[in-house]
């Protein structure tokens, strides 16, 4: 027998010896599926995206956009607001009134189907009713901001020649609005009217635990709606037109929001708005009702509890009318806010709901309240 050395393997490198080389089709494989995630990937950001973004505007008198039928100002930044007249000339009105009209609406919200002509005539009302920014035949104003809006009021009551001083009148989204008037520009005011001003949950002055419990009173597809348009704005396009979970129940036209005595009166209001209703979103609904929630939901850099006395100073009279049964606007932040403010003179009307200003008589006794001084008993 012939003798030899043996050699020894090690576990290691008899593995080394047995494993099988890589393929290299799987490899290909391998890095293909990489690259269809990765083109996936990119893809589902793309549409993300692009869902997230709202069309551009159709604005009036653009080409294809709708037509302008209105008279209308122009501003110092170039855009133009669409306007119309009621009442007494200029030249002999006793009273001239900026009336700010409300969500989803537009400057035909007033009209003499609310107000009678004997009120108009007897106190020798002049009132100009606007379209707000994006809405109806007025152009869109993608930086509009709280206190933009109250300025555009300051100089539509310029361009109209309505004098040192004009009389504001709000209602819901519109009576927000006055808010920011009285903090902006409260030495162009004779006095102002909020009726049902919205309410926005976020304001500084109003004590979180009253706050979050009305906010949690809403409709929870609503809750979420103000959510989104608070916290995350750039998504508000986005919530208000997916499929996948229910819109704002206002944008949506939910009649949800609305209490027995609202419900009431919708047949009169109807006949009204849909002579105009078309014109209200013309102009896309990104401009119109989707930034207003936008800017009434935001981080104001004031709350209604912070305004001065305006009564001390100029005498300016101001009032706020609220309905007890308003499902969309929580009457006890209501009477909170009133309460910290007590030259506000507060109507807080029974059984009323959101669209108390619809009621028969009560936009007669809301004026002959604001301009005559007497007192609102409806």
């Amino acid at each position: 027998m012939v003798g030899g050395t043996t050699r020894k393997i090690s576990a290691a490198s008899a593995r080394s010896h047995t494993r099988k080389p890589k393929s290299k089709t799987s490899s290909k494989i391998s890095g293909l599926v990489k690259k269809i995630l990765l083109v996936s990937l990119m893809g589902f950001l793309a549409w993300a995206y692009q869902a997230t973004q709202p069309p551009p505007p159709n604005t009036c008198g653009s080409t294809n956009g709708p037509p302008i039928t209105a008279p209308r100002i122009q501003l110092k930044d170039g855009r133009y607001l669409a306007y119309k007249e009621y009442g007494v000339p200029k030249h002999i009105a006793k009273h001239k009134i900026v009336f700010v009209h409300g969500f989803d609406n537009c400057r035909h919200e007033v009209s003499a189907a609310y107000l009678s002509p004997d009120i108009v005539e007897s106190l020798g009302i002049y009132l100009v009713s606007f379209d707000r920014p994006g809405y109806g035949e007025s152009d869109p104003h993608p930086t509009r901001t709280i206190k933009s809006l109250a300025f555009d009021i300051e100089e539509l009551a310029d361009k109209l020649e309505l004098g040192s001083k004009f009389y504001v009148v709000g209602f819901s989204m519109g009576g927000q609005i006055v808010w920011t008037c009285l903090k902006y520009i409260p030495y162009r005011l004779a006095g102002a009217a909020l009726v049902a001003p919205v309410i926005n949950y976020w304001w500084p002055g109003i004590p979180s635990n009253m706050s979050k419990e009305a906010y949690g009173q809403q409709l929870l597809q609503d809750q979420w709606a103000l959510r989104v348009a608070h916290y995350m704005p750039w998504l508000t396009y986005w919530w208000n037109t997916q499929k996948l979970f229910p819109p704002s129940s206002v944008i949506s036209h939910s009649p949800r929001v609305f209490s027995s005595q609202d419900i009431e009166l919708i047949p009169r209001v109807l006949p009204i708005r849909k002579d105009y209703q078309a014109q209200v979103r013309q102009q896309g609904e990104f401009e119109s009702v989707h930034r207003d929630a936008m800017i009434a939901f935001s981080n104001w850099e004031f709350g209604p509890t912070d305004l001065k006395n305006l009564s001390l100073e100029s005498e300016v009279s101001v009032h706020l009318w609220q309905g007890d049964e308003d499902i969309l606007v929580p009457v006890k932040l209501q009477r909170y806010i009133v309460s910290q403010l007590p030259w506000i003179q507060y109507h807080e009307l029974s059984g009323a709901g959101h669209l108390l200003l619809y009621a028969p008589g009560r936009a007669d006794s809301i004026m002959q309240t604001l301009l005559g001084g007497k007192k609102d008993t409806s």
